[in-house]
């Protein structure tokens, strides 16, 4: 008799290929990009070096980051048709409105069906600009606006919060949208990074993998935490409520957004730097209520710590977009301008050696049994 087969629900601990690119510890929180800790990227690089150091490996040299900055101010484009297509389904959430628009792009741009290493950076930057792109224009449209065209003397950060209020940032918003982009960037095999190699697996092209990938982080189980936080923190009001909150929840047996990670068995190390930018925006906006709610609830579940229910990087992620006025709809899109680098590179890697990935299922069905022909039935 053989041995019974064993089903990893979900993958879960099952290693399906090599990465160079980032490195996650699970049980000592930690996480790096190429070997530099996010810690030392979160506080000392930009979005835009990051992105360098993803696609191509290393950090860049001054003349080899102002290229590469360059190359991404040029694709702040969109094929004329797109504002259209937006127009078309701007009362859509805009996740769907982002990934039709991607779609889109893909026929609309001759170059997006090139399926080689080259051919995927280049349209891996051309997206990175773009994406965000599209979201500051879908929320220009369906609010009866124009959409602001791209600044090319701002960041990528910047850039990206000039398109989607019409105002030029203050240098400490733009930094803090930079950090949040970071500590997005890149994540290991997560469920949309995942999808996104299989669809490139079958050796289709970048656009169709970026498809793949937001359709994937749409779903409130990979995207949607922060989010979640936002209406929690709506829920409890005050900081006085926090401990109430949890007790009840934890009575109940449901969990507490922005607590517990698949990866992570301490805190997510991505964290702190938010929740830095959550109490210094906060200050600077003049209301500082939201970081104490916060912080009220993390003092409440410290008891369960041990259990591996530490705060995550979404915990405070939500704060900081509702505390820029931003729309919550909007909260898992802005994920998607971060992740952009890492989905590139994730395919890039799988474009390496390609193999399909096609995993097994173990049949538990009906044993085998006669045709029986209707008139019989």
């Amino acid at each position: 008799m053989s041995d019974p087969v064993k089903i990893n629900r979900g993958l879960k601990g099952v290693y399906f290929e090599r990465s160079g690119v980032s490195d996650i510890d699970g049980a000592a929180g930690e996480l790096s990009y190429r070997g530099y800790s996010i810690h030392d990227l979160a506080t000392q690089s930009t979005f835009e070096e990051v992105c360098y150091l993803l696609i191509f490996g290393e950090l860049p040299t001054a003349d080899q980051l102002s290229a590469f900055d360059a190359r991404l101010k040029a694709a702040r484009t969109l094929p004329d048709g797109i504002h259209d297509i937006i127009r078309a389904c701007q009362h859509g959430h805009p996740m769907d409105v982002l990934r039709t628009a991607v779609s889109a792009l893909a026929a609309l741009e001759p170059q997006s069906q090139e399926v080689s290493e080259e051919a995927f950076i280049d349209n891996g930057i051309r997206l990175t600009s773009q994406v965000p792109m599209i979201i500051a224009a879908h929320e220009a449209i369906r609010n009866g606006r124009n959409p602001v065209p791209a600044d090319p003397t701002l960041s990528h950060a910047a850039n990206w919060l000039w398109m989607l209020k019409g105002e030029r940032p203050s240098d400490e918003a733009a930094r803090l949208a930079d950090v949040d982009f970071i500590l997005h960037a890149e994540h290991g095999s997560n469920a949309s990074s995942f999808a996104a190699r299989v669809t490139i697996g079958t050796e289709a092209n970048l656009h169709g993998a970026i498809v793949t990938a937001l359709s994937t982080l749409a779903g409130p189980a990979h995207g949607g935490a922060a989010e979640d936080v936002m209406k929690m923190v709506a829920e409890i009001g005050t900081p006085e409520n926090a401990a109430a909150y949890v007790k009840a929840k934890r009575a109940a047996r449901e969990a507490v957004t922005g607590f517990g990670h698949r990866v992570y068995r301490k805190e997510d190390p991505r964290a702190r730097h938010m929740r830095d930018g959550v109490r210094q925006l906060g200050e600077e906006m003049g209301a500082p209520e939201w970081y104490e709610i916060l912080q009220a609830v993390v003092e409440a579940m410290k008891p369960y710590a041990r259990h591996g229910l530490n705060v995550n990087v979404d915990f405070y992620s939500g704060v900081i977009y509702q505390l820029h006025g931003i729309p919550m709809d909007l909260y898992v899109p802005i994920f998607a301008i971060g992740r952009m680098p890492g989905w590139v590179i994730q395919c890039v890697e799988q474009l390496r050696g390609n193999i399909l990935i096609r995993p097994l299922t173990l049949y538990n069905g009906p044993d085998p049994r006669a045709y029986v022909p209707v008139e019989q039935r």
